[in-house]
Protein backbone atom coordinates (compact mmCIF):
# COMPACT_ATOMS: atom_id res chain seq x y z
CA UNK A 1 0.00 0.00 0.00
CA UNK A 2 0.81 3.34 -0.48
CA UNK A 3 0.56 5.01 2.96
CA UNK A 4 1.43 8.37 1.89
CA UNK A 5 -1.14 8.12 -1.02
CA UNK A 6 -3.63 7.23 1.28
CA UNK A 7 -2.70 9.97 3.92
CA UNK A 8 -2.88 12.73 1.06
CA UNK A 9 -6.24 11.33 -0.24
CA UNK A 10 -7.56 11.92 3.67
CA UNK A 11 -6.44 14.94 3.52
CA UNK A 12 -7.76 16.41 0.44
CA UNK A 13 -10.96 15.13 0.80
CA UNK A 14 -11.44 17.34 3.89
CA UNK A 15 -9.91 20.67 2.11
CA UNK A 16 -12.87 19.63 -0.86
CA UNK A 17 -14.99 19.47 1.72
CA UNK A 18 -14.60 22.69 2.87
CA UNK A 19 -13.64 21.61 6.43
CA UNK A 20 -9.89 21.45 6.66
CA UNK A 21 -9.36 22.54 10.09
CA UNK A 22 -6.27 25.08 10.80
CA UNK A 23 -4.51 26.15 14.06
CA UNK A 24 -3.76 29.79 14.57
CA UNK A 25 -1.09 30.43 17.37
CA UNK A 26 -1.99 32.22 19.69
CA UNK A 27 -0.65 33.28 23.42
CA UNK A 28 -3.27 35.02 25.66
CA UNK A 29 -2.36 37.91 27.43
CA UNK A 30 -3.03 37.35 31.44
CA UNK A 31 -4.27 40.52 32.43
CA UNK A 32 -5.81 41.69 29.55
CA UNK A 33 -8.56 38.33 29.07
CA UNK A 34 -9.57 37.93 26.38
CA UNK A 35 -6.85 40.08 24.27
CA UNK A 36 -4.02 37.67 23.09
CA UNK A 37 -1.46 37.84 20.60
CA UNK A 38 -1.77 36.02 17.33
CA UNK A 39 1.29 34.98 15.53
CA UNK A 40 0.62 34.59 11.42
CA UNK A 41 2.56 32.51 9.61
CA UNK A 42 4.70 35.20 7.96
CA UNK A 43 6.12 35.35 11.37
CA UNK A 44 4.34 38.91 12.00
CA UNK A 45 2.16 39.67 15.27
CA UNK A 46 -1.37 41.71 15.92
CA UNK A 47 -3.38 41.84 19.16
CA UNK A 48 -6.76 39.97 18.54
CA UNK A 49 -10.35 39.64 20.59
CA UNK A 50 -10.80 35.71 21.03
CA UNK A 51 -14.44 35.39 20.90
CA UNK A 52 -14.67 31.35 20.91
CA UNK A 53 -12.65 30.39 23.88
CA UNK A 54 -14.73 28.43 26.85
CA UNK A 55 -13.06 29.84 29.65
CA UNK A 56 -16.37 31.56 29.96
CA UNK A 57 -15.96 33.67 33.04
CA UNK A 58 -12.23 34.49 32.30
CA UNK A 59 -10.98 32.23 35.26
CA UNK A 60 -7.81 31.57 33.80
CA UNK A 61 -6.48 34.64 35.01
CA UNK A 62 -7.96 35.12 38.39
CA UNK A 63 -5.58 35.57 41.37
CA UNK A 64 -6.66 32.99 43.45
CA UNK A 65 -6.83 30.72 40.88
CA UNK A 66 -2.60 31.65 39.99
CA UNK A 67 -1.49 32.27 43.74
CA UNK A 68 -2.71 29.09 44.27
CA UNK A 69 -0.84 27.11 41.32
CA UNK A 70 2.21 29.70 42.38
CA UNK A 71 2.50 28.03 45.76
CA UNK A 72 2.03 24.62 44.74
CA UNK A 73 4.99 24.37 42.13
CA UNK A 74 6.72 25.76 44.59
CA UNK A 75 6.18 23.34 47.09
CA UNK A 76 5.84 20.43 44.87
CA UNK A 77 7.40 21.03 41.59
CA UNK A 78 6.15 20.57 38.16
CA UNK A 79 4.44 16.91 38.01
CA UNK A 80 3.29 14.10 40.35
CA UNK A 81 5.60 11.32 38.72
CA UNK A 82 2.74 8.41 38.51
CA UNK A 83 -0.71 7.72 38.19
CA UNK A 84 -3.35 7.91 41.63
CA UNK A 85 -2.24 4.82 42.48
CA UNK A 86 1.25 4.70 42.15
CA UNK A 87 2.63 8.24 43.93
CA UNK A 88 0.34 10.72 41.84
CA UNK A 89 -2.54 11.02 44.55
CA UNK A 90 -1.51 14.21 46.63
CA UNK A 91 -3.37 16.46 48.74
CA UNK A 92 -4.29 18.32 46.09
CA UNK A 93 -5.62 16.47 44.62
CA UNK A 94 -7.61 14.96 47.52
CA UNK A 95 -8.35 18.83 48.27
CA UNK A 96 -10.37 19.05 45.27
CA UNK A 97 -12.03 15.81 44.88
CA UNK A 98 -13.27 17.43 48.60
CA UNK A 99 -14.36 20.63 46.49
CA UNK A 100 -16.16 18.98 43.90
CA UNK A 101 -18.17 16.33 45.88
CA UNK A 102 -19.43 19.45 47.96
CA UNK A 103 -20.35 21.53 45.30
CA UNK A 104 -22.37 18.22 43.56
CA UNK A 105 -24.02 17.69 47.03
CA UNK A 106 -22.19 13.94 46.48
CA UNK A 107 -20.62 12.10 48.79
CA UNK A 108 -17.23 11.83 46.09
CA UNK A 109 -15.49 12.72 43.18
CA UNK A 110 -13.08 11.37 40.88
CA UNK A 111 -10.63 13.36 38.74
CA UNK A 112 -9.22 12.36 35.20
CA UNK A 113 -6.94 14.25 33.01
CA UNK A 114 -10.06 15.66 31.12
CA UNK A 115 -13.95 15.10 31.15
CA UNK A 116 -13.50 13.86 27.58
CA UNK A 117 -11.69 10.80 29.63
CA UNK A 118 -14.40 10.95 32.33
CA UNK A 119 -17.23 10.09 30.26
CA UNK A 120 -15.27 7.83 27.65
CA UNK A 121 -13.62 6.07 30.90
CA UNK A 122 -16.59 5.40 32.87
CA UNK A 123 -19.27 5.08 30.15
CA UNK A 124 -17.02 2.15 28.90
CA UNK A 125 -16.70 0.84 32.39
CA UNK A 126 -20.65 0.65 33.45
CA UNK A 127 -21.23 -2.74 31.56
CA UNK A 128 -18.07 -4.52 33.72
CA UNK A 129 -19.83 -3.09 36.86
CA UNK A 130 -23.44 -3.98 36.03
CA UNK A 131 -23.50 -7.27 33.86
CA UNK A 132 -26.21 -6.73 30.97
CA UNK A 133 -26.86 -3.34 31.10
CA UNK A 134 -28.59 -1.20 29.14
CA UNK A 135 -27.45 2.23 28.32
CA UNK A 136 -29.54 4.98 26.79
CA UNK A 137 -27.96 7.40 25.39
CA UNK A 138 -28.86 10.91 23.19
CA UNK A 139 -28.28 11.08 20.10
CA UNK A 140 -26.95 14.67 20.72
CA UNK A 141 -24.39 13.38 23.45
CA UNK A 142 -20.85 14.62 22.99
CA UNK A 143 -18.42 12.18 21.08
CA UNK A 144 -16.88 11.69 24.62
CA UNK A 145 -20.18 10.07 25.94
CA UNK A 146 -20.64 8.59 22.23
CA UNK A 147 -17.33 7.07 22.30
CA UNK A 148 -17.23 5.24 25.91
CA UNK A 149 -21.49 3.98 24.99
CA UNK A 150 -19.49 2.63 21.77
CA UNK A 151 -16.78 0.73 23.43
CA UNK A 152 -18.66 -0.73 26.42
CA UNK A 153 -19.46 -3.74 24.80
CA UNK A 154 -22.82 -4.04 26.18
CA UNK A 155 -26.61 -2.50 24.90
CA UNK A 156 -27.10 0.70 23.85
CA UNK A 157 -30.20 2.61 22.87
CA UNK A 158 -30.05 5.95 21.19
CA UNK A 159 -33.22 8.56 22.00
CA UNK A 160 -34.25 11.52 20.17
CA UNK A 161 -32.39 14.60 21.23
CA UNK A 162 -34.41 15.41 24.16
CA UNK A 163 -37.52 13.40 23.24
CA UNK A 164 -38.44 12.02 26.49
CA UNK A 165 -41.53 10.09 24.62
CA UNK A 166 -38.90 8.40 22.42
CA UNK A 167 -36.87 7.74 25.34
CA UNK A 168 -40.11 5.63 27.01
CA UNK A 169 -41.12 3.95 24.35
CA UNK A 170 -37.16 2.39 24.71
CA UNK A 171 -37.23 2.10 28.35
CA UNK A 172 -40.69 0.40 28.13
CA UNK A 173 -39.31 -2.49 25.35
CA UNK A 174 -36.74 -3.51 27.39
CA UNK A 175 -36.44 -5.96 30.03
CA UNK A 176 -37.80 -4.45 32.88
CA UNK A 177 -35.31 -6.31 35.24
CA UNK A 178 -32.14 -5.37 33.13
CA UNK A 179 -30.04 -2.95 34.94
CA UNK A 180 -30.46 0.36 32.69
CA UNK A 181 -27.99 3.74 32.98
CA UNK A 182 -29.51 7.36 30.73
CA UNK A 183 -26.97 9.25 29.76
CA UNK A 184 -27.41 13.09 28.89
CA UNK A 185 -26.20 16.29 28.96
CA UNK A 186 -28.02 19.52 31.12
CA UNK A 187 -26.82 22.15 28.01
CA UNK A 188 -25.84 20.95 24.83
CA UNK A 189 -23.15 23.48 23.55
CA UNK A 190 -23.35 23.77 19.82
CA UNK A 191 -27.21 24.78 19.82
CA UNK A 192 -26.95 25.90 23.50
CA UNK A 193 -30.24 23.89 24.39
CA UNK A 194 -30.92 22.41 28.04
CA UNK A 195 -31.68 18.27 28.91
CA UNK A 196 -34.84 17.56 29.80
CA UNK A 197 -33.53 16.64 33.36
CA UNK A 198 -36.49 16.70 35.88
CA UNK A 199 -38.29 14.32 33.20
CA UNK A 200 -35.57 12.01 32.45
CA UNK A 201 -35.36 11.52 36.68
CA UNK A 202 -38.71 10.71 36.26
CA UNK A 203 -38.40 8.61 33.77
CA UNK A 204 -35.49 6.52 35.68
CA UNK A 205 -37.85 6.33 38.64
CA UNK A 206 -40.14 4.72 36.70
CA UNK A 207 -38.14 1.98 34.89
CA UNK A 208 -35.68 1.67 37.62
CA UNK A 209 -32.67 3.44 35.87
CA UNK A 210 -29.79 5.11 36.87
CA UNK A 211 -28.60 8.63 35.93
CA UNK A 212 -25.37 10.21 34.03
CA UNK A 213 -25.42 13.44 33.47
CA UNK A 214 -22.72 15.73 31.75
CA UNK A 215 -22.20 19.53 33.37
CA UNK A 216 -19.31 20.01 31.11
CA UNK A 217 -20.85 23.48 29.97
CA UNK A 218 -22.75 24.38 32.93
CA UNK A 219 -20.56 24.19 35.86
CA UNK A 220 -19.47 27.13 37.63
CA UNK A 221 -21.93 29.16 35.25
CA UNK A 222 -25.07 28.14 36.45
CA UNK A 223 -26.72 27.40 40.01
CA UNK A 224 -26.51 29.46 43.50
CA UNK A 225 -23.02 27.74 43.36
CA UNK A 226 -22.07 27.27 39.79
CA UNK A 227 -23.24 23.30 40.68
CA UNK A 228 -24.44 23.23 37.25
CA UNK A 229 -28.10 23.57 35.51
CA UNK A 230 -29.23 19.82 37.91
CA UNK A 231 -28.08 22.45 40.97
CA UNK A 232 -30.11 25.15 39.65
CA UNK A 233 -33.35 23.20 39.02
CA UNK A 234 -33.03 22.11 42.28
CA UNK A 235 -32.41 18.14 40.85
CA UNK A 236 -28.43 17.39 41.55
CA UNK A 237 -29.53 14.51 44.18
CA UNK A 238 -31.18 12.91 41.15
CA UNK A 239 -28.30 12.54 39.36
CA UNK A 240 -26.36 9.47 39.88
CA UNK A 241 -23.07 10.30 37.98
CA UNK A 242 -22.34 14.17 36.87
CA UNK A 243 -19.70 14.98 34.75
CA UNK A 244 -17.94 18.21 34.79
CA UNK A 245 -14.93 19.83 33.33
CA UNK A 246 -12.11 22.00 35.34
CA UNK A 247 -11.00 23.31 31.67
CA UNK A 248 -14.20 25.23 30.28
CA UNK A 249 -15.94 27.83 33.38
CA UNK A 250 -12.76 27.32 35.88
CA UNK A 251 -10.44 28.57 33.23
CA UNK A 252 -8.00 25.35 34.57
CA UNK A 253 -7.82 21.54 33.16
CA UNK A 254 -9.04 18.30 33.89
CA UNK A 255 -12.35 16.80 34.01
CA UNK A 256 -14.12 15.06 36.68
CA UNK A 257 -17.30 12.89 38.35
CA UNK A 258 -19.07 13.56 41.36
CA UNK A 259 -21.28 10.30 42.56
CA UNK A 260 -21.70 7.99 45.47
CA UNK A 261 -18.56 6.59 47.60
CA UNK A 262 -19.23 3.31 46.31
CA UNK A 263 -19.84 4.01 42.51
CA UNK A 264 -16.40 6.17 42.65
CA UNK A 265 -14.38 3.27 44.34
CA UNK A 266 -16.01 0.75 41.92
CA UNK A 267 -15.31 2.83 38.65
CA UNK A 268 -11.34 3.86 39.99
CA UNK A 269 -10.77 0.48 40.64
CA UNK A 270 -11.98 -1.50 36.96
CA UNK A 271 -11.26 1.92 34.43
CA UNK A 272 -8.57 2.05 32.52
CA UNK A 273 -8.50 5.30 31.72
CA UNK A 274 -8.38 6.34 35.23
CA UNK A 275 -5.79 3.63 36.39
CA UNK A 276 -3.20 4.18 33.90
CA UNK A 277 -2.95 8.02 33.34
CA UNK A 278 -0.39 9.70 35.24
CA UNK A 279 -2.32 12.38 37.59
CA UNK A 280 -3.18 15.78 36.95
CA UNK A 281 0.23 18.31 38.11
CA UNK A 282 -0.04 19.26 41.61
CA UNK A 283 -0.17 23.00 40.23
CA UNK A 284 -3.56 22.64 37.74
CA UNK A 285 -5.13 20.40 40.81
CA UNK A 286 -4.38 22.71 42.71
CA UNK A 287 -5.65 25.88 41.22
CA UNK A 288 -8.93 23.87 39.86
CA UNK A 289 -9.66 23.40 43.52
CA UNK A 290 -9.17 27.13 44.04
CA UNK A 291 -11.48 27.90 41.38
CA UNK A 292 -13.95 25.80 42.14
CA UNK A 293 -13.80 27.29 45.75
CA UNK A 294 -14.19 30.97 44.91
CA UNK A 295 -16.87 30.61 42.61
CA UNK A 296 -19.27 28.77 44.61
CA UNK A 297 -19.21 32.28 46.19
CA UNK A 298 -19.17 34.56 43.34
CA UNK A 299 -22.74 34.63 41.83
CA UNK A 300 -22.04 38.36 40.71
CA UNK A 301 -19.35 36.77 38.12
CA UNK A 302 -22.09 34.32 37.18
CA UNK A 303 -24.82 37.06 36.69
CA UNK A 304 -22.63 39.01 34.60
CA UNK A 305 -21.65 36.15 32.31
CA UNK A 306 -25.51 35.21 31.69
CA UNK A 307 -26.02 39.14 31.19
CA UNK A 308 -23.32 39.64 28.82
CA UNK A 309 -24.65 36.62 26.58
CA UNK A 310 -27.98 37.91 27.21
CA UNK A 311 -26.79 41.30 25.29
CA UNK A 312 -24.86 39.83 22.07
CA UNK A 313 -27.85 37.75 21.22
CA UNK A 314 -30.08 40.86 21.13
CA UNK A 315 -27.67 42.93 19.66
CA UNK A 316 -26.96 39.93 17.15
CA UNK A 317 -30.93 39.30 16.60
CA UNK A 318 -31.40 42.92 15.30
CA UNK A 319 -29.23 41.85 12.59
CA UNK A 320 -31.24 39.39 11.63
CA UNK A 321 -28.67 36.80 11.74
CA UNK A 322 -30.03 33.05 11.87
CA UNK A 323 -29.08 33.28 15.71
CA UNK A 324 -30.21 29.74 17.91
CA UNK A 325 -31.54 31.13 21.21
CA UNK A 326 -32.68 28.63 23.52
CA UNK A 327 -32.05 30.57 26.58
CA UNK A 328 -28.58 29.70 27.69
CA UNK A 329 -25.10 31.32 27.01
CA UNK A 330 -23.89 29.57 24.07
CA UNK A 331 -24.32 31.69 21.41
CA UNK A 332 -24.38 30.07 18.09
CA UNK A 333 -24.80 32.20 14.28
CA UNK A 334 -25.80 29.59 11.35
CA UNK A 335 -24.07 29.74 7.88
CA UNK A 336 -24.64 25.97 6.81
CA UNK A 337 -21.87 25.46 4.33
CA UNK A 338 -18.72 24.87 5.34
CA UNK A 339 -16.39 27.15 2.63
CA UNK A 340 -18.37 30.07 3.52
CA UNK A 341 -18.10 29.34 7.45
CA UNK A 342 -14.54 29.01 6.90
CA UNK A 343 -14.43 32.21 5.14
CA UNK A 344 -16.34 34.41 7.90
CA UNK A 345 -14.16 33.51 10.35
CA UNK A 346 -11.20 34.11 8.05
CA UNK A 347 -11.89 37.31 7.40
CA UNK A 348 -13.48 38.22 10.77
CA UNK A 349 -9.79 37.51 12.15
CA UNK A 350 -7.82 39.15 9.31
CA UNK A 351 -10.48 42.22 8.86
CA UNK A 352 -11.08 42.76 12.67
CA UNK A 353 -8.78 40.89 14.81
CA UNK A 354 -11.43 38.95 16.05
CA UNK A 355 -11.05 35.25 16.14
CA UNK A 356 -14.23 33.14 16.05
CA UNK A 357 -13.33 29.18 14.85
CA UNK A 358 -15.41 27.44 12.65
CA UNK A 359 -17.69 24.63 13.63
CA UNK A 360 -18.23 22.15 11.58
CA UNK A 361 -18.55 18.51 10.97
CA UNK A 362 -18.11 16.00 12.49
CA UNK A 363 -18.95 18.17 15.87
CA UNK A 364 -22.31 19.23 14.18
CA UNK A 365 -24.14 17.64 11.57
CA UNK A 366 -23.38 18.58 7.72
CA UNK A 367 -25.43 21.69 6.58
CA UNK A 368 -25.23 23.12 9.90
CA UNK A 369 -21.65 24.54 10.11
CA UNK A 370 -21.45 27.31 12.48
CA UNK A 371 -19.83 30.37 14.11
CA UNK A 372 -19.90 30.06 17.90
CA UNK A 373 -18.94 32.75 20.57
CA UNK A 374 -18.88 32.74 23.59
CA UNK A 375 -19.37 35.96 25.37
CA UNK A 376 -17.85 36.49 28.98
CA UNK A 377 -18.16 39.30 31.37
CA UNK A 378 -14.33 40.05 30.33
CA UNK A 379 -15.58 41.09 27.29
CA UNK A 380 -16.39 44.65 27.35
CA UNK A 381 -19.34 46.69 25.79
CA UNK A 382 -16.66 47.71 22.80
CA UNK A 383 -16.02 44.63 22.45
CA UNK A 384 -19.21 43.65 21.64
CA UNK A 385 -19.79 46.64 19.84
CA UNK A 386 -16.73 45.36 17.25
CA UNK A 387 -18.07 42.15 16.83
CA UNK A 388 -21.30 43.45 15.82
CA UNK A 389 -20.08 45.74 13.50
CA UNK A 390 -17.85 42.89 11.99
CA UNK A 391 -20.90 40.96 11.56
CA UNK A 392 -23.12 43.24 9.77
CA UNK A 393 -20.34 44.22 7.58
CA UNK A 394 -18.98 40.72 6.75
CA UNK A 395 -22.67 38.85 6.60
CA UNK A 396 -23.98 40.65 3.82
CA UNK A 397 -20.60 40.75 1.82
CA UNK A 398 -20.55 36.63 2.20
CA UNK A 399 -24.34 36.36 1.62
CA UNK A 400 -23.78 38.62 -1.76
CA UNK A 401 -21.23 36.69 -2.78
CA UNK A 402 -23.40 33.20 -2.07
CA UNK A 403 -25.71 34.72 -4.44
CA UNK A 404 -23.48 35.06 -7.13
CA UNK A 405 -21.74 31.81 -7.00
CA UNK A 406 -25.40 29.96 -6.88
CA UNK A 407 -26.28 31.88 -10.14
Amino acid sequence: MDYSAALDRAIASLHDEGRYRTFIDIERQRGTFPRARWRRPDGTEREITVWCGNDYLGMGQHPAVLAAMHEAIEVSGAGTGGTRNISGTTLYHKQLEAELADLHGKETALVFSSAYVANDATLSTLPKLFPGLIIYSDALNHASMIEGVRRNGGAKRIFRHNDVAHLRALLAADDPAAPKFIAFESLYSMDGDFGPIEAICDLADEFGALTYIDEVHAVGLYGPRGGGVSERDGLAGRIDIINGTLAKAYGVFGGYIATSARMADAIRSYAPGFIFTTSLPPAVAAGAAASVAHLKGDSALRAAHQARAKAVKMRLKGLGLPLVDHGSHVVPVHVGDPVHCKLLSDMLLDRYGIYAQPINFPTVPRGTERLRFTPSPVHSAADVDQLVGALDALWSHCALNRAEASA
